[in-house]
């Protein structure tokens, strides 16, 4: 490869200048970027894909939220749920680690949040009444997950919130990606820097290139810009594709976390990665894996093995509606033993749920694709990486411990989802908390927390640490994934340390290669320290639980040198 031609120590080829930049595009994103709008707050949101692109549109089985609209929502047992129900429910899945505080705030808050969705025009999915029709998920008391399009509630979502964002004119920088938070010499924040994806100067004939249809993309380089800001608000999502199979999309490459990290901030629960017990299984499949939702198990489908005998029998009160860490754990034991010569993947038997197609044309449509009619057959399926209950240490209204800078959503660790997270809890985590750390963003901005952007910043450093992608997702596929021990911990971790080579952040393949180096190696490091079981941290060699030594979150910074440390007690207080 030629030699790029950007000098990241030299003055960037553009500047612009907003009041906050919003990271992110998915729900907690553009929830944010409109009601900082409404604020009167100049925003620009800058995402890494297409504004339509993200975690947020592959989201399945919908919102889960207390309303009271008449509808029967226990099932025919109880009309009546409950905002203690949800918040009890929520604790339970969490294993003790959640913030009991913050739970109840955005479950609270959840009823006013989904009417303002509908405001904006979400069409959630209606029961012969007219109220809208709940299904109920693992680890829920009661039918409280309202949905829209059967199981398409996050692309409802998303289409809402960015004909929204249209419609308000807000600026958005498609195919941008974020490279360093950047902060002043009191290490407040001050803008962003960032890196056209897809759009580039060669360095040999000077022409300017696409890299989504250019064959001879690969060797081209990026000139950098800087957005000079009061605030930057985090919404980049999770971190998916640390593993081999996930059900995230590609571009989930625990950017926003990295960029927390280097810019001070502290992070907690890294070692809890919630695996969702059912993404579609097909033989020698990589990356992105269709999920297939569980609200098909609240429907009535069962989990069987090869053998054909059932996964949850006996494994847990709510049988094959247990949270979800109960359930990825209870698969992986019983592959173990590879019942009827099959230990790669069971099957989910959903030939009884009556109006299949009607109630999971998005899962119907991707068995089909993959040879397998759903109607007729069970579905092979397999555990995979979902969703990362841990993330920037932030308040319920999204400040962080560095000055300007917030986040929301996923990339976020609220004390929500503790050491596992509920199922259908993220949709409504992000409306909730995103419109929160807007709010909070414009209360700062006007007491004068906040610093102001035209001041000298600091140069972050032009490279950064990496190992290459397929080698870290595969250490990481086995050696932290649902089962962990501290041998399998120590050789992912030797494994990375030696292949780590210093890298130039002059594409977004790079900034990502580093993000998932840095966020695995902050996850190893946590990982190894919890020496218990937990919500969606299995230690083989640790099976308990221990109450007593390891009933509290961990916190991870970076040391001087850039490398991620434990950085005991947590920070309860970030305001």
């Amino acid at each position: 490869m030629r030699p790029p031609v950007c000098d990241y120590q030299s003055k960037t080829g553009w500047e612009a200048e907003a009041d906050v930049v919003v990271v992110g595009s998915g729900v907690a994103g553009l929830t944010a970027a409109l009601r900082a709008t409404e604020l009167g707050l100049r925003v620009l949101v800058i995402t890494k894909g297409r504004i339509t692109d993200g975690n947020t549109r592959w989201a399945q089985g919908g919102v889960a939220v207390v309303l009271d609209d008449g509808a029967d929502n226990a099932g025919g047992s109880d009309p009546i749920d409950t905002v203690d129900a949800h918040v009890a429910d929520t604790l339970l899945a969490g294993s003790g680690l959640c913030d009991s505080e913050a739970v109840r705030e955005v479950v609270t808050a959840g009823a006013a949040a989904v009417e303002r969705l509908r405001r904006w025009g979400a069409r959630f999915d209606t029961d012969d009444g007219g109220c809208l029709a709940r299904a109920r998920e693992g680890g829920h008391s009661a039918f409280r997950v309202i949905h829209a399009g059967g199981d398409a509630t996050g692309a409802e979502v998303q289409r809402c919130l960015v004909t929204a964002t249209k419609g308000e004119g807000l600026p958005v920088l498609e195919r941008h990606v974020a490279v360093d938070v950047l902060t002043t010499a009191t290490g407040a924040v001050c803008g962003v820097r960032v890196l056209a994806t897809d759009l580039a100067t060669d360095t040999t004939t000077g022409r300017t290139v696409d890299s989504a249809t250019d064959s001879t993309a690969d060797s081209v380089s990026v000139e950098p810009g800087i957005v000079r800001a009061k605030a930057v608000l985090l919404a980049t999502g999770g971190h998916g594709q640390l593993y081999r199979a996930t059900s995230n999309p590609e571009l989930a490459t625990g950017d926003g976390l990295a960029l927390a990290l280097r810019a001070g901030a502290s992070a907690a629960d890294l070692e809890f990665v919630q695996f969702h017990p059912t993404v579609l299984y097909t033989p020698g499949a990589r990356g992105q894996r269709p999920l297939v939702t569980e609200a098909i198990r609240g429907e009535g489908a069962v989990l069987v093995d090869a053998a054909g005998e059932p996964v949850m029998h006996g494994v847990h009160p709510l049988g094959d509606l247990a949270p979800r860490d109960v359930v990825s754990a209870a698969i992986t034991r019983r592959l173990a033993s590879a019942p009827g010569g099959v230990d790669d993947h069971v099957f989910l038997d959903a030939t009884g749920v009556p109006g299949f197609a009607r109630r999971f044309p998005t899962v119907l449509a991707a068995c089909l694709a993959a040879g397998v009619d759903s109607r007729r057959e069970p579905i092979p399926v397999a555990p995979a990486a979902h969703f990362a209950c841990g993330g920037v240490i932030t308040d319920t209204h999204g400040r962080t411990e560095v000055t300007g800078l917030y986040a929301a959503g996923e990339v976020a660790r609220t004390g929500l989802h503790g050491a596992n997270r509920l199922a259908s809890n993220s949709l409504l985590e992000g409306l909730v908390l995103g419109r929160r750390a807007a709010e909070t963003v414009a209360a700062d901005a006007e007491s004068g927390k906040l610093t102001d952007p035209a001041v000298e910043f600091a140069m972050p450093s032009p490279v950064a640490p990496a190992a290459e992608r397929s080698s870290l997702q595969r250490l990481m596929s086995r050696y932290a994934g649902i089962g962990r021990d501290a041998d399998g911990l120590a050789v992912a971790g030797s494994a990375l340390d030696v292949s780590i080579t210093d890298i130039p952040l002059w594409t977004v393949e790079a900034v990502e290669d580093a993000a998932l180096t840095l966020v695995a190696r902050a996850l190893l490091a946590a990982a190894a320290a919890r020496t218990e079981t937990r919500g969606c941290h299995v230690r083989t060699d640790h099976p308990d639980t221990d109450d007593r030594g390891w009933l509290r979150s961990q916190t991870i910074r970076l040391n001087p040198s850039g490398q991620p440390v434990l950085a005991d007690p947590i920070l309860e207080d970030v305001a």
